[in-house]
């Protein structure tokens, strides 16, 4: 399954701007909509996205795929 570190890239962001990203303003700044950033977000993995999401994030958060997202073996 494919699991999404977006969670640790909004608090990453949060500590080096000294301030709170909201889904909203993620959503604003993205295009993404705010359900599918929550469904990114959630610990469980497993959501299904495109690859205009996944570009649109690394561009935000100036990361690497491999930075937003991982494959993690079924267990």
């Amino acid at each position: 399954m494919i699991k999404f570190h977006l969670a640790r890239l909004i608090l990453d962001f949060e500590e080096e701007h000294q301030r709170r990203l909201t889904l909203v303003e993620l959503s604003q700044a993205t295009s993404i909509a705010r359900p599918t950033l929550s469904k990114m977000q959630s610990p469980k993995g497993g959501h299904n996205t495109t690859t205009n999401n996944v570009d649109a994030l690394c561009r935000f958060f100036g990361c690497k795929v491999e930075d937003l997202m991982e494959y993690v073996a079924n267990e």
